[in-house]
C-alpha cells in the first residue's frame, strides 16, 4: 500500500506544482497519514502548505472553525462535518485545495447508523463547490481502514486538480 501512496502523492505534488496550487489536509481518523504520505516525497514543500490533525471535536472547532452546531446536529462522522472541515482548512491556510477526512476506524466506536469503516471525505477548492463522498470500507482492521482512507483522500485531491 505504501508504494501506492508514493505514486499518488508524487502525482498530486507534480500536478499541484504544474498548476501553481498549494494543498492542505484536515484529518481526523487518519491522524496525519495523508500529510505524512505527501511529506514523504521530496519537493512536497513546494506545494504542501499545512496539515491539521483534528481528532477531537474541540480541535475541529478550534483549529478549523467547524461550527459546534454542525457536529451536534450531524455528528463528527458526517458529510456535513467533513465539508466544514475542508472549508475550514482552506480558510485557515494558504492552500488552494484542501481535503478532509472523518470516520470510524474501529475496532470500537461504531453504531448501526455509523458502523466501523464508515469514512466521510470532502475536498474544497477555492472558487469551486465542495465535493463530498462517503465510503464504507467495512469492518476491516483499523490500519486497513486508515490506509484505504489515505488512498481515497489522495485520489480526491488529484481529481480536484484536474487533468
Amino acid at each position: 500500500m505504501q508504494d501506492t501512496f508514493n505514486v499518488k502523492a508524487i502525482t498530486l505534488i507534480v500536478k499541484a506544482k504544474e498548476r501553481g496550487f498549494r494543498v492542505a489536509t484536515a484529518e481526523s481518523c487518519t491522524g496525519g497519514l495523508v500529510s505524512a504520505a505527501l511529506t514523504d516525497i521530496p519537493g512536497a514543500s513546494d506545494v504542501f502548505d499545512r496539515g491539521f490533525v483534528t481528532y477531537s471535536n474541540a480541535a475541529k472547532i478550534d483549529m478549523l472553525g467547524v461550527c459546534a452546531a454542525v457536529i451536534d446536529a450531524y455528528g463528527a462522522v458526517s458529510a456535513e462535518t467533513a465539508q466544514a472541515m475542508a472549508k475550514g482548512a482552506l480558510e485557515h491556510s494558504l492552500a488552494d485545495v484542501a481535503v478532509a477526512i472523518t470516520g470510524v476506524a474501529g475496532p470500537g466506536g461504531g453504531t448501526p447508523q455509523k458502523p466501523v469503516g464508515l469514512v466521510h471525505f470532502a475536498c474544497a477548492k477555492r472558487g469551486a463547490e465542495v465535493v463530498a463522498i462517503e465510503r464504507r470500507f467495512g469492518p476491516l482492521p483499523r490500519r486497513e481502514i486508515r490506509q484505504a482512507a489515505v488512498d481515497q483522500a489522495l485520489d480526491l485531491m488529484i481529481s480536484a486538480l484536474g487533468d
